[in-house]
């Protein structure tokens, strides 16, 4: 018997998306996909809804007869402040009232380690450390834990805030070597979020197992994530290829890695 009756699943189509589209299967009925274009390839346990997450009337619809909401919709880079605000901050602010109006208990929000990119790698952080956003990205990713926080605290919806570092098929830099979280791990942690008895509201950290550890996140153990995964077999092609990169730039000596060194993405458009 499955868990959930019905999991909203936002960014479906996207990379991380498209694992939980999978990997989710068992815990519902139904599966409801939301993207902004239709999908074509729906199986029998998944149902579609096409809305822009900017929409508010849209996205609370599509958050009825839903009781879990796994959101991974919005802007995935730095970008212009506007589509930001758009997609991210009042997206998800549609996305929680949403689940408010129609009863959803649980959401699981991709955050990211870009809100709190300008901590160094050596501070090795807990999930309690104040936020240290590295971008107007990191801002909005900041603005939804905050967020999620209010409506545990006020209306009783549990939410698990997954501070995702790189998750790719493979590690591609040096930097990957710790930052590392697989697709099979990245399911693993958000199977745990929706699993888990209780989880108020818990902000956890989104890596596997790597041998380099830089954040303490023994404060989110009870989700009972257990990566099974590691960048150690892309180890020895990854440092045979690549330069030791120079230590004192942002890049490296900060979590939030290249984020760092942009510019504000709103300058290029004023030039």
């Amino acid at each position: 018997m499955a868990l959930y009756e019905r999991i909203l699943i936002t960014g479906a189509a996207g990379r991380l998306g498209s694992e939980l589209r999978k990997g989710l299967a068992p815990l519902a009925n139904t599966i409801r996909l939301a993207g902004r274009t239709p999908f074509s390839d729906l199986a029998e346990h998944e149902e579609q809804v096409v809305f822009d997450l900017s929409d508010m009337k849209a996205t609370i619809a599509a958050t009825e007869a839903c009781d879990a909401i796994v959101h991974f919709g919005g802007a995935a880079l730095e970008c212009s402040w506007q589509t930001i605000l758009n997609s991210n901050i009042r997206g998800s602010y549609h996305i929680y009232e949403g689940a408010r109006k129609h009863g959803a208990r649980r959401v699981i929000y991709a955050s990211s380690v870009h809100a709190i990119g300008y901590y160094k790698l050596e501070d090795h952080i807990s999930v309690e450390a104040p936020v240290r956003p590295d971008s107007l990205y990191g801002v909005s990713k900041n603005f939804v834990e905050s967020l999620s926080r209010l409506y545990w605290d006020k209306f009783g919806i549990e939410s698990a805030c997954l501070r995702i570092f790189s998750s790719f098929p493979k590690p591609a830099d040096r930097r990957m070597l710790w930052s590392y979280l697989s697709f099979n791990d990245c399911v693993r942690l958000t199977t745990a979020a929706l699993t888990a008895p209780r989880i108020s509201h818990t902000v956890t950290f989104g890596l596997s197992n790597n041998t380099v550890k830089v954040v303490d996140n023994s404060g989110a153990n009870h989700l009972g994530y257990l990566p099974q995964d590691c960048s150690e077999p892309w180890k020895a092609e990854i440092e045979a290829s690549t330069e030791i990169p120079d230590p004192n730039r942002s890049s490296v000596k900060y979590l939030g890695g290249w984020f760092c060194e942009l510019d504000h993405p709103d300058d290029k458009e004023s030039e």
